[in-house]
């Protein structure tokens, strides 16, 4: 594998002494996608980046590999690599699953919560209702994030962390914001932030603060699901009639999240 000297990089970071040309690539390409520059269906073109990247096609194939494995890119014959599309399917076993790791992280680091660190969520929270009317879905993301980030990074169970931490990156592979494709959820998700906080500041039960927390995630995916349900195409009669039994390809399987303390 090559690697980068000191001083090779591209204009926007120098790497670290010793990253290899193929991570360098790697990163590069990763937070495009995630910051929405390269949005779901971009097609990514080995010799452009290759050529922006000032290196050999050969580590930014094996760099689309990479992110070929993390479900981030996809490769087809005669179209080449592209950023994933949204698989609604995945996109809800995901949400339901982080929705049970995410509420239990969050109620099990209630009692680490300082005043100071309650009064940093309710900044963010803050910033993200002022960000409702002059909306920007990647920014409502990023705070997003870090207003979860704030009640649950204390979680005394470090496996519990990292399934949360895990689930953020699938969903951070999959799409750069849900609130790009459901905006109306943005409100609903910031009056849901508030109410969570006034559980934690009134001292509520840690099952219900753990319930209000995984509810608020299957909320977002609900919404989501919904939309794309909405949008879909439905069949003719004929059509109907003859996959009577057959699931509608990309239709996702059934995901309604399962009710009571999954703690």
């Amino acid at each position: 594998m090559e690697s980068v000297a000191v001083g090779t990089a591209p204009a926007d970071g120098a790497p670290a002494e010793g990253v290899s040309k193929a991570q360098l690539a790697y990163a590069f390409v990763r937070e495009r996608i995630e910051n929405g520059t390269y949005s779901p269906g971009f097609r990514l073109v080995l010799g452009q980046l290759a050529r922006e990247l000032g290196v050999s096609p050969v580590p930014v194939r094996e760099a689309i590999r990479m992110l070929e494995a993390e479900g981030l890119v996809t490769y087809e014959r005669n179209v080449g690599a592209q950023v994933a599309l949204p698989d609604p399917g995945l996109y809800a076993h995901t949400m339901d699953t982080l929705g049970v790791v995410e509420g239990y992280a969050t109620a099990s680091a209630v009692h680490t919560l300082t005043p100071q660190r309650l009064a940093e969520s309710r900044a963010i929270s803050a910033q993200l209702r002022s960000t409702l009317d002059a909306f920007d879905p990647v920014t409502f993301t990023r705070l997003n994030q870090a207003f979860h980030e704030s009640l649950y990074r204390d979680c005394p169970n470090p496996h519990m962390l990292d399934l949360v931490e895990r689930g953020w990156r699938r969903l951070q592979a999959m799409r750069s914001s849900t609130f790009d494709f459901v905006p109306g959820r943005a409100a609903e998700s910031v009056a849901e932030h508030e109410a969570l906080l006034d559980l934690i500041e009134r001292g509520a039960d840690l099952p219900e603060i753990e319930t209000a927390a995984r509810n608020h995630r299957h909320n977002t995916m609900r919404a989501y699901l919904a939309l794309h349900r909405a949008s879909a195409p439905q069949p003719t009669e004929t059509t109907a009639a003859a996959d009577v039994g057959t699931p509608t390809a990309g239709t996702p399987p059934s995901t309604e999240p399962r009710e009571g303390n999954h703690a």
